[in-house]
């Protein structure tokens, strides 16, 4: 039988629960909001299944809404979650807090561009490079930190969870952008092999859009 140190390590992604401004359809970015009570409860029905991976470390983006969402998987697993800044989600500038009625309605063609993915667009956001920077140093930070054989949960934010797994992957800009933003409460899960010698091994999607009623998946 394989031992456990033989094993891959795992990094499972997973997206806070829904807020009053996803309910809304309103931009986020940084702002900071709090769950709503739907948000509360799929977290509460997604953390029994993320915990059934058994992790041994658990981060989290300092958001109110993905703080909330990872303290009900502390609270199934036993582990403190640790705050990582570089987890939350796009600073969106001067479009943060309006709805995509609004806009659309003030900036037809920049709404445009940035529902197909080009957030540059943006004015006094964060823009992609730096996204994808500081979301690809965290999770490979979280990777290089978990041991062959075991697990740790991040729980962070849709669009940041794109950008960030898409470039650990390596795919190209616009490969990344064919990949469907995670749901609330959603989550994938990131494999990793040891490589040769020194050298770290390949990323694998080994799983994505998971949910509490559709996961099947063999832990």
């Amino acid at each position: 039988m394989r031992s456990a140190e033989s094993g891959p390590r795992r990094l499972v992604l997973l997206r806070h629960g829904q807020t009053a401004y996803n309910a809304e359809k309103r931009i986020q970015g940084q702002h900071d909001v709090e769950l709503d009570a739907t948000g509360h409860a799929q977290a509460a029905a997604a953390a029994p299944y993320v915990a059934a991976y058994r992790p041994t470390r658990l981060v989290t983006s300092d958001l109110a809404r993905a703080r909330q969402t990872a303290a009900y998987v502390a609270k199934e697993t036993g582990l403190d979650a640790e705050h990582d800044p570089r987890l939350r989600e796009a600073m969106l500038g001067v479009r943060e807090t309006m709805t995509h009625a609004e806009y659309a309605a003030q900036a037809p063609a920049e709404f445009a561009a940035f529902l197909a993915g080009d957030w540059d667009v943006v004015p006094g956001g964060e823009g992609l490079a730096a996204l994808r920077a500081r979301m690809t140093d965290a999770l490979r930070d979280a990777l290089a930190a978990t041991p062959a054989g075991e697990t740790t949960v991040a729980v962070s934010h849709g669009g940041a969870i794109k950008v960030g797994v898409a470039s650990v992957l390596g795919w190209p800009d616009e490969a990344a952008r064919t990949l469907r933003a995670l749901r609330n409460c959603h989550w994938l899960v990131l494999e990793q092999r040891p490589g040769a010698g020194a050298e770290p091994g390949r990323v694998v999607l080994a799983a994505y859009g998971l949910t509490p009623i559709s996961s099947s998946e063999r832990l």
